[in-house]
């Protein structure tokens, strides 16, 4: 019996340093019923022929240029050109485990409609690793294990771009890259909560992702913090909030700033609290900030954390657990 097609979709753009190994980690796999679709961002490296010497040996490979611009119609372009009954992402300067794909769809196969399948990613460099990718990975791979993504959507994208596998009826019920919204893996990671695909435990490393200071996530403007708070606010509104309740931000740095205006605009009345006393009763937008003992007048808040100070986290989760507030519920880490 013909075994299912699954469709990898890969924008690439300037990433001719990295494609053959890229190539030879999916042209390896166990799973061997696949269509790459990979389409070309206006690179103006040789990345294009290098492909196109692939594509002409294996016909699996469907190479393309992308009429527009940037990883977002780039990948339309390929889901577009596509075919499979699964489907999966894949950066051009990563390697597959060898088994990724079969183990992702026979997690798929099991679990049937709904699902998303993730593995375990680990991060590699030709130089060091910085710590924050590693605390991002010890991070992700601990939600992973037990397929608690969601419980932490609001630190940080809780779905690692390049490892996941969904059905295309799935995907396109989530509104798949229709949105030209910025980060794209984080506001599609949004779309699968939004939509309840449960996300199916993984204890398999199956995605090596590549760090080098060129990387997009590291220059594009697009990933910077504010892009990433927009997105973390406007679901946050939209999915989690409680209009019925009181809502305390906590924290008065950069993110709680830039959470208050955001809030400001969208004319959500909130109680701001902070632990620094030179901002207690100070007003900042129009705004008085209260001591964080404030929390204990208050009668069932929803409260936004911005601190990201590691320590002080498990201060404020101890504070709060001790009001009897519940994580993902009534309390939200937003760093």
């Amino acid at each position: 019996m013909q075994q299912p097609l699954v469709s990898i979709l890969t924008p690439f753009k300037n990433s001719e340093d990295f494609l053959s190994p890229y190539l030879e980690s999916i042209r390896g796999q166990t799973y061997t019923n696949w269509e790459l679709i990979i389409v070309d961002d206006h690179s103006t490296d040789q990345g294009y022929d290098l492909i196109a010497s692939f594509a002409n040996d294996d016909a699996r490979i469907k190479l393309l240029k992308s009429n527009g611009q940037g990883i977002i119609d780039a990948l339309r372009t390929a889901l577009q050109n596509s075919t499979g009954h699964y489907i999966t992402r894949m950066d051009s300067d990563d390697l597959m485990a060898p088994k990724k794909l079969d183990l992702m769809l026979n997690d798929l196969k099991a679990h049937g409609k709904g699902y998303i399948a993730l593995g375990l990613v680990k991060y590699f460099s030709e130089g060091e690793l910085g710590e924050g990718y590693q605390n991002y990975e010890e991070w992700l791979n601990r939600l992973t294990t037990s397929g608690t993504n969601y419980s932490e959507i609001y630190k940080e994208c809780v779905i690692p771009s390049p490892c996941w596998m969904v059905e295309r009826d799935d995907l396109i019920a989530c509104g798949a890259f229709d949105k030209n919204i910025y980060p794209e893996d984080y506001d599609l990671a949004f779309r699968f909560y939004k939509h309840g695909l449960k996300c199916i435990p993984s204890n398999q490393v199956l995605h090596y992702w590549r760090d080098y200071s060129s990387r997009t996530s590291r220059t594009d403007k697009h990933y910077s913090d504010n892009h990433f708070l927009k997105l973390k606010v406007h679901y946050f509104l939209e999915l989690d909030f409680n209009p019925n309740r009181p809502l305390v931000l906590w924290g008065a740095g950069f993110k709680g700033k830039f959470c208050a205006k955001l809030l400001k605009k969208n004319k959500v009345p909130f109680i701001w609290i902070c632990n620094n006393p030179k901002k207690i009763g100070k007003h900042i937008y129009n705004i008085k900030l209260h001591a964080t003992s404030s929390l204990s007048t208050i009668r069932q808040p929803q409260v936004i954390v911005t601190v990201a100070n590691k320590t002080s986290q498990k201060r404020i989760t101890a504070i709060l657990e001790n009001h009897q507030l519940t994580k993902a519920f009534d309390y939200f880490f937003f760093c």
